[in-house]
């Protein structure tokens, strides 16, 4: 039976503790770094993206960052996958707004978020008879809680434990309510998708972030059969100190990967900054962020920012295809621009 939270156990051994100092420095080096930059919903965005292709992986839905480009441009020929992780982009921007607006994470914005996934509203899981199996033999690994009170018996429990400060670490306290969510499985689908945003979330609801731009799932797509063994090993024994450490290695590792990222955006944006008032009149702090915020941009955005009209407007951006800063199609009744530099950036990434 699933233990309720807090574990009456020592979480902090002296090998958790050797590694939480290393991923405390990480993480903080991160946060500084991020602050660093100008306008940190560019890296919100660059990020999200990857960290959506890489989660929506996990569970089978694979596409191609061409195929995401098109769904955010709501062109009729993007793909289903596609659309999931576009969507999944838009979950972790709710579960953001929501506990900056709240300052809590709590069992509705977690249902918010789910819904927002999966596109119901089927709420958490009423119908008994819901196992988890192995995928290869079909043998039953794990059953979780099962009527709908119960499940939400644990999660008003992990709400609880989420939101009320205590002694150890916020880091070994993700890690505890990212197993802890997994194992109560509260939704009929969506939960993996969802315990991951949780993680991030919960790292900027402990200040440990200011945004939400760092994500565990490709580590886990990485290191999956590790992430599995450990899962189970952790229910059979319910010693959590192996699952505590890898955790803990995974933000310690993407906090690293996420510096470098920081480091090829603000590369890049510097890089254009020069070229653009070397080659141009039209340089502005406010048009650069603007070619970054998105790896594409339309006509009415950039009008809005530069407080221009839409003829200037177009006047701009064609003038940067013209010297290659961005190329350029036609959607439907509109015509898209995109920064293939910060594209190629993204791409990389995987």
């Amino acid at each position: 039976m699933l233990e309720k939270l807090p574990l009456k156990m020592d979480l902090e051994t002296k090998e958790v503790l050797k590694q939480l100092s290393k991923t405390s420095r990480a993480l903080a080096e991160l946060k500084g770094i991020a602050n660093t930059m100008p306008n940190q919903n560019i890296l919100i965005n660059a990020i999200m993206i990857n960290e959506a292709k890489s989660s929506s992986s996990i569970e089978n839905i694979v596409t191609t960052h061409d195929e995401i480009y098109k769904a955010m441009v709501k062109t009729n020929d993007s793909t289903p996958a596609a659309k999931e992780v576009v969507d999944y982009r838009s979950a972790i921007w709710e579960g953001y707004n929501l506990i900056k607006e709240y300052e809590f994470l709590n069992i509705n914005i977690i249902i918010k978020i789910q819904e927002k996934l999966e596109h119901n509203n089927a709420d958490i899981r009423r119908v008994p008879g819901t196992v988890i199996k192995n995928n290869v033999t079909g043998e039953i690994v794990y059953t979780p809680p099962q009527s709908k009170e119960e499940i939400m018996d644990y999660l008003q429990n992990l709400e609880n434990y989420i939101n009320q400060d205590s002694d150890i670490d916020p880091l070994i306290k993700l890690a505890i309510i990212h197993y802890q969510f997994e194992s109560i499985h509260p939704f009929y689908d969506g939960n993996g998708r969802t315990g991951r945003i949780i993680n991030i979330l919960y790292l900027v609801l402990k200040d440990m972030l200011d945004t939400p731009i760092l994500y565990l799932s490709k580590y886990i797509i990485n290191n999956k059969k590790e992430y599995y063994n450990l899962f189970q090993s952790t229910r059979n024994t319910n010693n959590f100190e192996s699952w505590i450490i890898y955790i803990l290695k995974g933000i310690e590792q993407t906090a690293g990967e996420t510096i470098n990222i920081i480091n090829k955006i603000r590369d890049e944006m510097y890089l254009m900054k020069q070229e653009l008032r070397s080659k141009t009149k039209i340089y502005s702090k406010e048009l650069l962020e603007a070619l970054f915020y998105e790896f594409y941009t339309k006509i009415p955005y950039i009008a809005k920012i530069l407080n221009v009209s839409e003829k200037t407007a177009q006047k701009y951006l064609d003038m940067l295809v013209d010297l290659s800063f961005l190329t350029s199609e036609k959607v439907g009744r509109e015509r898209i621009y995109k920064n293939e530099r910060l594209f190629q950036i993204i791409k990389d990434l995987t």
